[in-house]
């Protein structure tokens, strides 16, 4: 498979600590522990109603699940080393982007005999958003089934808009003069996120697309991406309404100043939707469309789960995916914390339709698009994505000029992909 530069450190790392690793709880089971069924999975979704579909699953198989809970660039780590080993979990839940990439690379099982024999009774695919199914699917196969389906919006205060007499913003331009109204008195009027994928709603809004395979570049057009970076870079450093976002592995700044009443505005998802209300319950949250510019997008993510092809038991993998992804078990996540869904039946419920906040994400799914796709089918995606981060970080963290990271970035990336 391919490795980034990044990858290949984690892997060699990671190798160097193999026996520790294997002889610890923190590793998956050897296979002749058949009573022992290994999950992968983010630290921030251990969800009450996925521990109880897991009790249902270990009652149901006489197992042991062994449910090992990492933030994303750790259980990557941890991944690689374990296709390196060939000793792997029984399934994985992975951010968005991995499904591709680890089919191409020969390291995640199809599952589509799982879904010819399964599919009808389980409404997928047909009960699944569209471009979920494409994002897990390589050379008309199924790798990946999404579990949460997310989007970026625009979350503001809405006292504050009250008091100053504003609307939300429905464009760029809108945004920066709303912005600069909110900012003052220790607050600012939006806070951007240190996370470099926060970048892409505005490259898309922009009508930038991350790669073009016919011609081999990336960010194209590209003029229209830089004009979306210099916008981003001037909140922070010209304009003065963004703090400047602190480099670190915790996209949750924007969110911690927002639910401390120190950001009007910030653009963020569904899962800081509880985090905010367990902080402030008596802030006034408000959620809207990202303001537009050239054409209105979002982001479309979320996580979703596959198998690695060397899985001992991929039948019992599957079993477990088809009983986590119910529309039963959607509905559970959503009242217990307020995820949003994949299924297009959820956008329907009434529990959704009348809930403002949720029925924003549901309205906005139709506009969001998979940035990643085009990359992810190069097998370079690592050193995309590594590469995007840097760029990211160099002119809206450090203020470096925009065209000048942004033409670094596009050399890097387009060698790096032509291989």
């Amino acid at each position: 498979m391919s490795f980034t530069r990044r990858d290949t450190l984690r892997l060699a790392g990671a190798a160097s600590i193999a026996p520790l690793l294997a002889a610890c709880a923190g590793a998956p089971p050897p296979a002749t522990e058949s009573g022992t069924f290994t999950i992968y999975w983010n630290a921030g979704h251990d969800y009450k109603a996925y521990r109880e579909v897991i009790a249902e699953f270990e009652k149901a198989h006489q197992v042991k699940v062994n449910l090992q809970k990492y933030q994303w660039p750790d259980l990557r780590t941890r991944l690689l080393a374990d296709f390196s080993s060939g000793t792997v979990p029984d399934l994985v839940e992975e951010p968005g982007s991995w499904v591709q990439e680890f089919a191409l690379s020969g390291n995640a099982r199809s599952l589509q005999d799982f879904v010819d024999k399964d599919g009808q009774a389980m409404g997928f695919p047909a009960d699944w958003l569209p471009a979920t199914v494409e994002r897990n699917s390589y050379k008309g196969e199924v790798y990946g089934v999404q579990l949460h389906l997310t989007c970026q919006l625009l979350f503001y205060n809405k006292k504050m808009f009250t008091g100053a007499g504003l609307e939300p913003p429905t464009t760029w331009a809108e945004l920066l003069t709303v912005a600069k109204a909110l900012t003052g008195d220790d607050v600012h009027g939006i806070a951007l996120n240190q996370d470099y994928t926060y970048l892409w709603p505005w490259l898309l809004q922009a009508g930038v697309r991350a790669y073009d395979a016919e011609t081999g570049k990336v960010m194209v057009p590209r003029e229209a991406a830089a004009e979306a970076l210099r916008f981003q870079a001037g909140l922070v450093h010209e304009h003065r309404v963004s703090p400047v976002p602190v480099s670190s592995t915790d996209y949750s700044g924007p969110q911690k100043l927002f639910a401390a009443g120190r950001a009007a505005m910030i653009i963020t998802g569904p899962w800081d939707i509880a985090p905010i209300k367990q902080t402030s319950p008596d802030l006034e949250l408000g959620i809207a469309p990202l303001p537009s510019h050239r054409e209105r997008a979002t982001q479309l993510a979320g996580t979703s789960v596959f198998v690695p092809l060397k899985a001992r038991r991929p039948d019992l993998s599957w079993d477990f995916v088809k009983r986590i992804t119910t529309a039963r078990v959607e509905q559970a996540v959503t009242e217990e914390v307020g995820m949003t869904m994949p299924r297009t039946s959820w956008a329907k419920l009434p529990e959704v339709r009348q809930n403002a906040e949720l029925k924003a994400f549901a309205d906005a799914f139709p506009h969001a698009e998979d940035p990643g796709s085009d990359v992810r089918l190069t097998g370079h995606y690592g050193e995309y994505t590594d590469l995007l981060k840097t760029m990211y970080q160099n002119i809206v963290i450090r203020n470096r000029p925009a065209e000048q990271e942004l033409q670094r970035f596009a050399e890097a990336a387009e060698k790096a992909i032509r291989g």
